[in-house]
């Protein structure tokens, strides 16, 4: 099993949740972080640092994020898309992306 990231970080990127995995599974695209399901030990310790709720458990993704278990496992795997090490905080405009649903659009590889 693995964690992945949702619809809810992309245009945020909040990084809070890189500092705790004890794999460095996180990788970072220009707008949205991806988990790696190869590396994820599913320990859940990003899920509760996600200031916007991002992370799922892939049993528990909801029903319209399910296309985001095989984004994350594709964008994590491209070269262009190094795995982040430590927090660097979210994106400048983060805020007023907040709550905004269906950013899918949005994602920039």
């Amino acid at each position: 099993m693995t964690f992945v990231v949702t619809d809810a970080c992309i245009q945020c990127r909040h990084t809070d949740c890189v500092d705790v995995c004890p794999m460095s599974c996180f990788h970072e695209g220009p707008n949205f972080l991806a988990i790696n399901p190869d590396q994820c030990i599913d320990c859940s310790m990003c899920v509760p640092l996600c200031p916007v709720g991002a992370i799922y458990s892939e049993h528990d993704l909801p029903a319209d994020q399910r296309h985001f278990l095989a984004l994350n496992a594709e964008l994590s795997r491209r070269p262009d898309w190094l795995p982040l090490m430590q927090a660097k905080g979210p994106l400048p405009d983060h805020a007023q992306w907040a709550g905004h649903p269906d950013r899918l659009s949005l994602l920039r590889r």
